[in-house]
């Protein structure tokens, strides 16, 4: 064969040279013929596909022609491609991309009964005639579709021409290509088509008005059957394959099609319309999660409130694994918003970041007493959820019950500029106004976020701790990563270092520690005393006028993020973070597998004495305990509170030098709590021992043993009316270390009168400045300037 190719190949160099013109018309005519067949054959838009990780078909958008018709598939099922090639075109492996001979009987029989009956068409054919959009039937245009099937036969294989006609031949109505006739007459996918089905849809492109119900099925069932027969007569079906098939009925009333992930279909539309995405989703854990969403509101919405979206995120590639975008709502509650996406008031979610950025300065440590008091800041005045106040907490148990009041205090202590950056860093892009338009309500829900970042953001640090513990204490430079909806990505997290990205392992570990205290749903509460509890850090939420409820939470393999409340901002009362949003929160980590608890990473931890009651670095006069804390935390301050105090030996008393012989003077630590701290704490701690008073003869030395709770230094106070029209006076109040104490109360030198046990005031003064002034029966004094403004 080698010989007779290199022979003509002689022959043909040698006509050339002895025919140069024929030789030039040749050739031109052979490049008219190479770029006959345009490069894009077919350019009709397609739908929006979306598959599970599995490859089960897990929603669709129609095309933008209005044509439900399905970007190609790699490959065409085997039962169909036989039932179509027996049907269609017989000789299709065998002819250069037309049949001389079925064109000659074609034109015969057409010829004789003086009308076209019979084609004689190839598939490939078919294709061209597609791809020019079935123009009329002429010997011209049938001459042109010659022409394009050859040079279509030289491009592309066997095997993609039948892909290219399966993707693009008409199935009745809209209804354009295999994959959605597949789904439309029999709802399956066209590789689980029967041989029955798959003989229906090989001859419905040849007549496809044949699909509509009436006598048309009976034209429909004809054709069907005889192909059938004839795959039995061909061998490629057995005989019991054939009779059952026949038996099979025709498609009656149209499915529709799956609507599993309809918001996350939505969001891969705006950047691969046309395309057919095979996602991260796992279609059994999404039909689950569509259920509890269903199901929670089916219950909420007897409250009004009608929106819900949920997302579940494979911690170790970052991958979405679950995606409700929204409630299985109606148009009139905006059902086709993707609730993910949107920016809503965060709540209390941010804390558990300031947390661990704080641990991680070494500005604290996890039991830290943080003040929980009457606050005002430049008129701010926070308020906790239930409006009481524990005077001292501990950081991480003000975190795991969400005050408000001590994660004020934090923030100012940390800085709004500084936990600003971190939100930047960790890309929450709706927090994308000046740190100063949010100011301390930033970690209130003074700012906006959603579902989608939030998630990212918990989930890039539960990665960090996973890492740095199988790496023996390394980081990877790109673990802050973006979270992937598509299967076949792979994310690049980066080299190893031993540089922390954003927070250290240690910090986020003792985080998520303190988040696993938070009091669980109804239901739930007992949860620490039983082996098989979902040991889960998470978090709840809910903004200003219970407009949004938050949930999110980790374990060491997933993050779950739930969103409750209504797409129009209508907030509702009974609509919490707690109530509303950790039931599903838990309702969907019980879908998945368990997972054990984060590993400590101790080489970014160490043990350290720490005050038992204080939560600081221990003093010499503390009573001490072992902790873990992160390794920045040994800047932290040693425990202000515990002082060594002097008594007399009944230990009743105070005394000094002054009123008793040194050598009788008792002395020991004590733990003291500033004035006003200590006046809410030691109502909610009995042990919590107020310092003995002076005896009598004794002087006291300078102390605080009071202090004012409201109003803070320099305030500004607006008297405000009551219905009345009257003007109300200013309600001062002040914290003394001895409650049975008399207090005597002066306004510009002015006796207003005196308290015993409860320390409030009411003062009525003039519009201006003005000095207050406190002093006990033992001669200690308080002064705080305000200024008074009528409103």
């Amino acid at each position: 064969m080698k010989a007779k190719i290199k022979v003509f190949s002689q022959r043909f160099v040698t006509y050339i040279k002895r025919n140069p013109k024929k030789s030039a018309v040749f050739f031109i005519l052979l490049l008219v013929y190479y770029f006959s067949l345009p490069r894009v054959l077919f350019d009709s838009p397609y739908a929006t596909v979306i598959e599970s990780s599995e490859g089960e078909l897990l929603a669709a958008k129609i095309a933008r022609d209005g044509q439900w018709r399905f970007p190609a598939q790699d490959s065409v099922p085997e039962k169909f491609k036989k039932c179509l090639v027996y049907f269609e075109d017989e000789h299709f492996y065998h002819h250069p991309g037309f049949n001389p001979v079925a064109m000659v009987k074609a034109f015969q029989q057409n010829r004789s009964a003086g009308r076209v009956v019979r084609g004689g068409s190839t598939l490939t054919q078919q294709v061209i005639r597609l791809s020019r959009q079935n123009k009329k039937r002429t010997y011209f245009e049938k001459a042109i579709e010659i022409v394009l099937a050859t040079r279509l036969e030289f491009r592309h294989s066997k095997e993609k021409i039948l892909e290219l006609y399966a993707a693009h031949a008409p199935f009745g109505g809209n209804v354009v290509g295999l994959e959605m006739a597949s789904w439309r007459y029999f709802g399956v996918q066209s590789y689980q088509l029967s041989w029955a089905e798959s003989a229906t849809l090989a001859v419905l492109p040849n007549a496809p008005s044949l699909i509509y119900p009436g006598k048309n099925q009976v034209k429909l069932l004809r054709k069907r059957n005889a192909l059938l027969l004839k795959l039995y007569h061909e061998k490629v079906i057995d005989q019991l394959t054939y009779e059952l098939a026949v038996k099979e009925p025709l498609p009656q009333k149209p499915y529709n099609l799956p609507q599993i992930a309809p918001h996350l279909l939505q969001r891969i539309a705006k950047t691969d319309e046309g395309k057919r995405i095979k996602t991260t989703v796992a279609i059994s854990l999404q039909n689950r999660v569509n259920q509890i969403a269903q199901q929670y509101y089916n219950q909420y919405k007897q409250n009004e409130v009608h929106n819900l979206a949920i997302m579940v995120i494979d911690i170790q590639n970052r991958n979405v694994i679950g995606y409700v975008g929204n409630s299985p709502t109606d148009k009139d509650h905006d059902k086709d918003v993707d609730i993910i996406g949107a920016p809503r008031s965060t709540g209390s979610v941010l804390k558990p970041l300031l947390f661990a950025s704080m641990l991680d300065e070494g500005e604290l440590l996890p039991n830290t007493l943080v003040a929980d008091i009457p606050t005002q800041i430049s008129g701010y005045s926070p308020q906790n959820f239930n409006l009481t106040f524990d005077g001292a907490v501990p950081a991480q148990r003000a975190l795991s019950r969400s005050l408000n009041i001590p994660s004020v205090l934090m923030l100012q202590e940390h800085g709004v500029n500084k936990f600003y950056e971190l939100t930047q860093k960790l890309k929450l892009r709706n927090i994308n106004q000046h740190p100063d338009h949010y100011g301390l309500s930033l970690i209130l829900g003074g700012a906006e976020s959603n579902l989608w970042d939030l998630c990212r953001a918990y989930a890039n640090m539960s990665a960090t701790i996973n890492y740095f513990n199988q790496s023996n204490g390394k980081y990877r430079s790109k673990e802050f990563a973006e979270l992937n909806y598509v299967n076949d990505f792979q994310q690049d997290f980066g080299d190893d270092s031993f540089q922390q990205n954003i927070f250290g392992a240690g910090a986020i570990y003792l985080t998520y520690n303190a988040m696993k205290e938070v009091n669980r749903p109804e239901g739930d509460e007992a949860w620490k005393f039983y082996d098989s509890s979902l040991e889960l850090a998470w978090k709840t939420g809910t903004s200003f006028g219970n407009r949004d409820a938050w949930a999110i939470g980790t374990n060491s393999r997933y993050v779950v993020g739930v969103w409750v409340g209504n797409a129009n901002g209508e907030g509702r009362p009974e609509l919490t973070g707690v109530d509303s949003a950790a039931p599903i929160l838990f309702d969907v980590f019980n879908l998945l597998p368990r997972k054990k608890w984060f590993q400590p990473p101790l080489n970014d931890l160490e043990y350290a004495e720490v005050c038992k009651q204080s939560g600081h670095l221990a003093q010499d006069d503390c009573p001490k305990i072992k902790q873990l804390i992160t390794r920045s935390g040994k800047k932290t301050a040693i425990c202000p509170y515990h002082k060594l105090v002097h008594l007399d030996a009944s230990r009743q008393f105070r005394v000094n030098s002054s009123c008793e012989d040194v050598d009788k003077i008792v002395t020991t630590k004590w733990f003291i709590l500033p004035p006003v701290m200590e006046w809410y704490y030691k109502s909610l701690h009995i042990d919590y021992k107020t310092v003995p008073p002076y005896r009598a003869d004794c002087q006291p030395t300078q102390q605080a043993v009071m202090d004012f709770i409201y109003p803070k230094t320099n305030s500004k106070i607006y008297l405000t009316k009551d219905f009345n029209s009257k003007v109300q006076p200013v309600i001062v109040k002040v914290a003394h270390s001895n409650r049975e104490a008399k207090l005597f109360w002066y306004v510009d030198n002015d006796y207003k009168g005196t308290t015993q046990t409860f320390h409030e005031m009411p003062i009525a003064a003039e519009t201006g400045v003005h000095y207050i002034t406190v002093a006990d029966e033992f001669g200690n004094e308080i002064k705080r300037r305000v200024e008074i403004i009528k409103d």
